[in-house]
């Protein structure tokens, strides 16, 4: 850095110091306030939703200080240099350098681009725990090391190309896996070399890093960690009322193959909460029903920690959001009891297949929660229901989705009997004869019966009904339309093979 540019510097850094510890209500570190001296200008967006973010206003000490259900802080052992300041940008991007692949030396600070769980566990490591052993964290691995899953993205992502009179599928360039299965599931961040930049400072020097920028659930970090706790805390807010807003999971479970949020605004959850949800308070914690807020969200459903307006839990927070789920309703391809394991590429059907049921809809129990299991996450998810209905309710809603997932896993059956005599016949090429199951019409179409109208059907069911999800849109209607057709293109071609090749008399 030149003098002339040391003293822009300087000047930056002398001009909005005071500005920024009058902004803040928790003293603010030497290193953080270098860091804003410049970014507040060079970034306005982010120091401003960081000056309004809890960090800024709150010391660990401070937050380590409430006690009971009202604590946002489960670490009781923070560092002590950290204890007494904000949590900044320093006390974020300069955690651990050594275990960061992408630490660089900025402006005499060893500094990494992308903070992690790892990092976010200095001060949550309950959070960070549970998280590590929820699905989610695991969901770049269990997309990208499934070889069918696999067969499927390619079946999405290829590029068709026409040659002569067929489309031949090409391969997927990087950047469109990265922006279409991966933007959800996570990418895997790799630093593949540094580049020089030109920057109101002078001439710098910044890691190039593959797969960035991204916050998908199952990012595989820098630091070796899995997840990203920014896909819900948005940064640099960091808001648990961003988290708890169902507007968060839209981002990935908008449908139609995960239609939780569109099932949930059709819902009378969801119109409850966009007629009222305005006046309802989704900073407090513990989370009060009937007090706080009216309805379910996603987050009061699966994650928040829930208590009655005496004070009482009704259910404990937790980042391991099986913990209320007996059973995974996304077909793959039949609806089944929850995995045990979070990485599910240790699961194996009869068949061989990496698939948590075979394809007649038998479950690979062994993989998969118990009965008991079942019962236990059962009344887990119940009890936040209980605490604004009635048991016969919430029993008699509990019937209705079980029969659900009998009828869809029913229906899915049909198809995909209908898909193996296609494939016997040799009227589409399956994995077991070196193709892809995903990728021909008809494969298709019985994709879409399992993938989306199944899903649909029963997330309409599972989440307080969903209006006509559960018939018209995209609802049983179509899962019987495209059962029809599959029937019918499978006994044309039967009527085509036979006419081609008469039986001698």
């Amino acid at each position: 850095m030149t003098a002339f540019h040391r003293m822009i510097f300087g000047f930056f850094l002398v001009l909005m110091m005071s500005a920024h510890a009058r902004a803040a209500e928790a003293p603010i570190s030497g290193v953080t306030e270098e860091c804003l001296g410049c970014h507040a200008a060079l970034h306005p967006g982010i120091v401003e939703s960081w000056k309004k973010s809890r960090h800024s206003r709150t010391t660990p000490g401070t937050a380590m200080a409430v006690e009971g259900l009202s604590s946002r802080l489960s670490g009781r052992s923070v560092p002590e240099e950290l204890k007494g300041t904000a949590v900044g940008c320093a006390e974020c991007h300069t955690l651990s350098p050594q275990s960061h692949k992408d630490t660089f030396d900025h402006n005499g600070y060893a500094i990494h681009v992308v903070v992690s769980p790892r990092d976010c566990s200095t001060c949550h490591p309950q959070e960070a725990d549970q998280f590590s052993r929820n699905l989610m964290a695991h969901a770049h691995g269990n997309l990208m090391g499934n070889s069918l899953y696999q067969l499927l993205t390619q079946s999405i992502n290829s590029l068709p190309v026409v040659e002569g009179s067929r489309v031949v599928m090409k391969p997927s360039e990087r950047g469109t896996d990265e922006e279409s299965c991966l933007y959800c599931h996570g990418t895997r961040l790799e630093v593949t070399g540094t580049r020089t930049r030109e920057t109101e400072m002078g001439a710098m020097e910044f890691p190039v890093i593959a797969g960035w920028p991204n916050q998908g659930v199952g990012r595989i970090n820098l630091d070796g960690s899995k997840g990203s706790c920014s896909a819900c805390h948005t940064r640099h807010d960091f808001s648990i009322e961003m988290a708890r807003k169902p507007h968060t999971c839209k981002e990935c479970h908008v449908g139609p193959d995960v239609p939780a949020a569109k099932v949930y605004e059709a819902s009378k959850h969801g119109n409850i909460y966009s007629s009222k949800g305005s006046g309802w308070d989704f900073d407090a914690v513990p989370w009060t029903v009937g007090r706080d807020f009216g309805a379910p969200t996603c987050a009061g459903c699966h994650m928040s920690l829930l208590v009655d307006t005496e004070g009482k839990m009704v259910v404990q927070r937790s980042h391991e959001v099986k913990d209320r789920l007996p059973w995974r309703i996304f077909g793959l391809i039949y609806a089944h009891p929850h995995p045990r394991e979070a990485d599910t590429t240790v699961i194996q059907n009869a068949g061989g297949l990496p698939l948590p049921t075979d394809l007649d809809g038998t479950f690979a129990e062994r993989f998969l929660y118990t009965e008991q299991e079942r019962e236990k996450a059962r009344k887990e998810m119940q009890s936040s229901c209980l605490a604004c209905h009635s048991r016969s309710w919430v029993d008699g809603h509990w019937e209705r989705f079980m029969s659900t997932i009998r009828h869809t896993n029913g229906a899915t059956l049909a198809a995909t009997q209908l898909m193996q005599e296609v494939w016997k016949r040799d009227l589409a090429v399956n994995h077991t004869k070196g193709g892809n199951p995903f990728d021909e019409f008809i494969e298709k179409v019985w994709s879409d019966v399992w993938l989306f109208y199944a899903n649909t059907v029963r997330f309409a069911s599972a989440m307080g009904g969903g209006g006509d999800y559960g018939v018209f849109a995209e609802g049983r209607y179509h899962l019987t339309r495209a059962i029809r057709e599959m029937e019918d293109w499978l006994n044309a071609r039967k009527a085509e093979t036979e006419k081609a090749s008469p039986r001698k008399k």
